[in-house]
């Protein structure tokens, strides 16, 4: 009798937590974010005035749902609206998308280390953004140098904030591995872990133009791969027809 009303109370709560996470009612974008949008996210430029009104809803939605803090700077407009624009590009084809393993995203003004150290005094600040685990679990952390970096280069194939929420997509089934089943719903594994094995035995053998941190294992290269994808998708889709395909079908998007 007691485990019954200990697992009620629990059902319960759970329940609520989920319900008051995402029944928050998203504020009105303001409209001089559209002007921002067209002039720094691309993806956004590339809609239909009606998709990107969606794309303005979809951003302030994931706005309701999380906090973005920062260390030692005060978070900018442009700030925010990269990080909205950073989670919704990825799932902008789902009909109705959340983060249930985010509730929060915290800004470095640059590069960290391993110990979340950025100081010019510090060594070995290399990264760049991560996905927190442990006392950070449920947090993201990016380095703010590398989230506007990621939208002001035009011609390179990296996007930080993306890859970090591509690693969040991949994470819903519990585990970073570079199979994110909820986007692979309708295709076959195997092929493409063939696919990403080949592709990852390319990069290390210095014979691609993939980014080498994707050589490094399957989760770094799924998250590096979408990077090019939605930074660059015509070059992808010239230089890497199959893996263009393959992350098409994932991502359900048409370029």
């Amino acid at each position: 009798m007691l485990y019954n009303i200990i697992f009620i109370a629990l059902f319960i709560f759970v329940i609520y937590v989920f319900y008051k996470k995402y029944s928050k009612k998203a504020k009105t974008i303001p409209p001089h974010w559209h002007s921002i949008l067209l002039k720094e996210v691309a993806f956004y430029k590339n809609l239909e005035p009606s998709e990107q009104k969606r794309f303005q809803d979809r951003m302030m939605q994931f706005l309701a749902e999380v906090y973005i803090d920062s260390v030692d700077f005060e978070i900018e407009e442009l700030d925010t609206i990269l990080i909205a624009s950073s989670a919704v590009i990825p799932v902008f084809s789902f009909k109705e998308w959340h983060y249930p393993t985010v509730t929060g995203i915290i800004v470095y003004p640059d590069h960290f280390n391993e110990d979340f150290e950025f100081s010019n005094k510090s060594e070995s600040r290399r990264i760049a953004g991560v996905v927190g685990t442990g006392r950070l679990e449920g947090k993201m952390i990016l380095s703010r140098k590398a989230l506007r970096h990621g939208f002001s280069n035009k011609t390179d194939k990296g996007n930080t904030a993306i890859h970090e929420f591509v690693h969040l997509i991949d994470k819903m089934d519990d585990n970073i591995d570079g199979i994110p089943e909820i986007l692979m719903q309708n295709m076959n594994a195997i092929p493409w872990l063939k696919l990403v094995h080949d592709k990852m035995e390319a990069i290390n053998n210095d014979k691609s133009d993939i980014r080498a941190y994707g050589g490094t294992k399957q989760a770094e290269f799924f998250a590096v791969a979408s990077e090019y994808f939605f930074e660059r998708p015509k070059l992808m889709k010239r230089k890497h027809p199959e893996l263009f395909k393959m992350m098409a079908e994932c991502f359900r998007v048409k370029f």
